[in-house]
C-alpha cells in the first residue's frame, strides 16, 4: 500500500516484483486502514479451511452499496451501530464533505454526528424502522440525504417489518448531481434487510483465532499440528492445561452469546494471561494453558458462573475438565467437559467429572441402551400400551417402587395412594409383564430399562459440538 502510487517508479517496482499495489489517498489515516485490513483477515480463511469460508458474492456489502446507489441515483454508505463506515459506493464530484470525511477516516467526523444528533436524526433511528430525511444544510456543507437504520431480524418477530431493536447498523444515501430516486424508500428499507443479514453473518462467523481454537479443542475434525496451532496462538506447548465449558441450563442455548464471550475472555484473561475462549454450538468453552489446579479454577468458574448467571433466563451451568499433561491432550479435557455437561442437569452449578462421575456414567449407559435395539426390552412397550388403553399410570406405579427399593409404605406416599393399592399395581404390573419382581436382577433391569425411555423422550438429541459449530 502507498499513498505514492502515481509515481511511475512505485509502480514499476511493484510490477517487476510481481506484487500487489493499493492506491491510498493521501488523506487516508494508516491506523483506520490497518484495522479495516486487520478486520477483513481476521475473518478470511485458508485454502486448507475451504469448508468454512463465509465470505463470498453473497456477503459483499460493497456490492450491496454499488447497488443500491445504482438504484437510487444517489452514494451510498454502509455503517455500524457506532458510526464506522462499513462499506460505501464509488464516490463523484458531487461528495460532500460529510461524506469525504467520513469515508476517509472510517467513521463518521465527531463535529457533524454531534449535529445529527441535534437534529434528532439518530433517535429517529432508534426508535422507528422508517426511512428519516436529513435536509440539506448549506451553512455546514452537507446535502440532502436519506438513511434507514439496519436492524438484525429476529425470530422474535416484532411487527409487520419483522425486525427486533437490536440495531446492527445505518445505509446512507447522499444526493448527488440528480435528486434521489422516487422509490428509494421502499429500496432502502430491503436493502437494510439485506444488509442486516450479511452484517450478520460476518459478525457470527468464527475468526481465524477461533477457528484455530476450535480445532485446538478438537471439535473441527481431521488431523490436528498442535505445535503449529500453539506456535499461532502464542500459548506454550509443554505443562499442564485446563478446559471450563459453560452451557445454559436445560436445553436452550445461550442468550447473546457474543456478550457472553467477550464477559468470559475478560474475566478469563484475569485469571489466566494466556487463556482462550471460542463458542461451540450451544456451549463456550475456555482453554487455561499451564494451568493444573482443579481447586482454583473451580473456585473461579463459580465465582464467573454467579457473576454472569443473569445473562440467560434459565442460568448458566459449568464443568471443569481434569488437568491434562500437554496441549496434545486439550481435546481429551474438551470431550471430559462435554461428558460432564451432557450427563448433567444443573442442579449443581459447577461440577467435574469426579463429582458427577454417577449420574455421568449412568447417564451413557442409558443412551447405549436406547441407542441398541437389540437391548431394548419389549416388556416396558408392552405396559405402556396397557396404560395407553386403559388410562392407568402403572409405568409410573413401578417407576416410584423400584426408586424406593420396593419399599411399599415410602413409594406408595409419593404416589399418595393406599399401600394395597400400590401392591395390587405390582402385582399387576408383573402380569403384564410376565417378570417376576422378587427378583433383585428383574427389579435392576426393569429400572435401567425404565429409565433409558425416559431418557430417550427426554433428550432426543444429545449434544455434539462437532456438528453444531457457528458457521
Amino acid at each position: 500500500m502507498s499513498k505514492e502510487a502515481s509515481d511511475t517508479s512505485v509502480r514499476a517496482a511493484a510490477q517487476r516484483a510481481g506484487i500487489a499495489l493499493i492506491a491510498v489517498h493521501p488523506d487516508a489515516r494508516w491506523d483506520r486502514l490497518f484495522t479495516t485490513i486487520r478486520g477483513v483477515l481476521d475473518h478470511s480463511v485458508s485454502r486448507q479451511d475451504s469448508d468454512d469460508i463465509v465470505f463470498g458474492s453473497d456477503t459483499d456489502l460493497f456490492e450491496l452499496a454499488q447497488n443500491v446507489a445504482a438504484i437510487t441515483r444517489g452514494m451510498v454508505s454502509i455503517e455500524d451501530e457506532h458510526s464506522h463506515v462499513l462499506a460505501y459506493s464509488a464516490s463523484g464530484d458531487a461528495a460532500d464533505e460529510l461524506r469525504r470525511q467520513s469515508i476517509l477516516g472510517r467513521e463518521g467526523p465527531r463535529e457533524y454526528l454531534r449535529k445529527l444528533q441535534e437534529w434528532g436524526v439518530f433517535e429517529s433511528l432508534r426508535r422507528s424502522d422508517d426511512v428519516v430525511e436529513v435536509p440539506a444544510h448549506d451553512d455546514l456543507a452537507i446535502r440532502r440525504r436519506l438513511v434507514v437504520p439496519i436492524r438484525r431480524i429476529s425470530d422474535n418477530v416484532k411487527g409487520e417489518s419483522g425486525f427486533s431493536s437490536d440495531l446492527l447498523g445505518t445505509i446512507w444515501v447522499q444526493e448527488g448531481p440528480v435528486p434521489i430516486a422516487g422509490d428509494a424508500d421502499s429500496v432502502l428499507r430491503g436493502a437494510a434487510a439485506v444488509a442486516a443479514r450479511l452484517i450478520s453473518r460476518i459478525r457470527d462467523a468464527p475468526s481465524n483465532e477461533a477457528i484455530q481454537i476450535q480445532r485446538l479443542l478438537g471439535v473441527r475434525g481431521g488431523g490436528v499440528d498442535v505445535p503449529s496451532l500453539a506456535a499461532s496462538l502464542t500459548i506454550p506447548m509443554s505443562g499442564p492445561a485446563m478446559v471450563v465449558g459453560v452451557a445454559s441450563i436445560g436445553n436452550g442455548g445461550l442468550p447473546s452469546s457474543g456478550e457472553l464471550v467477550s464477559s468470559l475472555r475478560l474475566h478469563a484473561s484475569a485469571f489466566q494471561r494466556e487463556s482462550l475462549v471460542s463458542a461451540v454450538g450451544t456451549r463456550i468453552y475456555v482453554l487455561f494453558p499451564r494451568t493444573q489446579s482443579v481447586k482454583s479454577t473451580v473456585s473461579w468458574t463459580r465465582e464467573v458462573v454467579a457473576r454472569l448467571d443473569k445473562v440467560s433466563p434459565s442460568g448458566l451451568r459449568a464443568a471443569v475438565s481434569s488437568p491434562v499433561s500437554t496441549l496434545a491432550e486439550v481435546a481429551q479435557a474438551r470431550a471430559e467437559v462435554d461428558r460432564v455437561l451432557d450427563g448433567t442437569s444443573g442442579d449443581v452449578r459447577v461440577t467435574t467429572l469426579a463429582d458427577s462421575r454417577t449420574p455421568v456414567l449412568l447417564g451413557e449407559i442409558m443412551d447405549t441402551i436406547a441407542a441398541d435395539e437389540q437391548l431394548h426390552d419389549p416388556r416396558v412397550d408392552a405396559l405402556d400400551v396397557y396404560d395407553r388403553r386403559n388410562g392407568s399410570n402403572m409405568r409410573e406405579s413401578l417407576s416410584v417402587y423400584l426408586a424406593h427399593s420396593g419399599d411399599v409404605r415410602r413409594a406408595s406416599e409419593q404416589l399418595r395412594i393406599h399401600p394395597n393399592t400400590l401392591r395390587y399395581r405390582i402385582k399387576r404390573v408383573e402380569e403384564i409383564t410376565d417378570t417376576d419382581l422378587s427378583e433383585p436382577s428383574a427389579r435392576l433391569l426393569m429400572e435401567i430399562q425404565l429409565a433409558a425411555s425416559a431418557r430417550a423422550v427426554s433428550s432426543p438429541n444429545l449434544s455434539d459440538p462437532s456438528s453444531t459449530l457457528r458457521e
